[in-house]
């Protein structure tokens, strides 16, 4: 078993698993892979069993529906302190996420960051094949939770990171209250909040090819009045490590 664990959330994302599973795994540089699938119709999971036997560094877990991203991630991190992985990391598997990012995310972290981040937008707008609306939506996000809660990233909506292990363990998986899109602005309040190293790792994010996305303004709106929730809460709490 390696020290970092790659977290992959599906659903229908047959056009793109293996493809993303591969580049991983072809950067021989030490991650292991979990694929975390909401039981997809299009039947994701049959690839990642079919090629399974070529790649002991690959493991699935198979939940029963769709119950939310940040379940699934909140399902991986379990997995992942169980089984005592050091770097865990989030990514998509439509390759809007450069695998060869992992690397520069882990040496962060290895440099003394508790978690990095990659950033579309700490070196100005990196994002490719986006429609304009969709960059200003998730840009406009990004300032107004910056706005609201005082946290000094750019990126704060960013799916693609890497988090050391002792930050998962004390946020404790069963203490994130988001499910949807909100979760992930919830990971980085939480771990600015109990005083952990953030870094932003410029990345540029290259919208999906193949399959559909998943994003949509339902789930921006749910972001926004999240984050508003969530620190109104954050001052009644007090962030101090168990």
């Amino acid at each position: 078993m390696n020290t970092s664990l790659v977290i992959i959330p599906t659903f229908n994302e047959k056009e793109n698993i293996e493809d993303i599973i591969r580049a991983v795994f072809s950067l021989k540089a030490g991650f292991d892979i979990l694929v975390v699938d909401d039981n997809s119709p299009d039947r994701t999971a049959d690839i990642v069993k079919k090629i399974q036997p070529e790649f002991e560094a690959l493991q699935l877990l198979e939940r029963e529906g769709k119950s939310g991203l940040g379940t699934a991630y909140l399902a991986g991190f379990h997995y992942a302190l169980e089984k005592g992985y050091e770097y865990i990391f989030e990514m998509d598997a439509d390759f809007s996420h450069n695998p060869k990012d992992l690397i520069r995310l882990r040496e962060a972290c290895e440099a003394g960051e508790d978690l990095a981040i990659g950033s579309r937008y700490i070196s100005g707008v990196n994002v490719v094949n986006w429609p304009m609306d969709r960059v200003l939506m998730s840009y406009c996000a990004s300032i107004y939770v910056q706005f609201i809660t005082g946290i000094p990233i750019k990126d704060t909506t960013a799916g693609f990171k890497c988090y050391t292990r002792k930050v998962l363990e004390t946020i404790g998986p069963d203490n994130v209250h988001f499910v949807g899109y909100a979760f992930q602005i919830e990971m980085k309040f939480l771990a600015w909040k109990y005083g952990f190293k953030l870094k932003e790792v410029p990345i540029i994010f290259t919208d999906r090819t193949k399959g559909q996305s998943k994003m949509s303004r339902g789930i921006f709106k749910e972001a926004v009045f999240g984050v508003i929730q969530m620190k109104i809460k954050s001052l009644f709490k007090s962030y101090i490590p168990s």
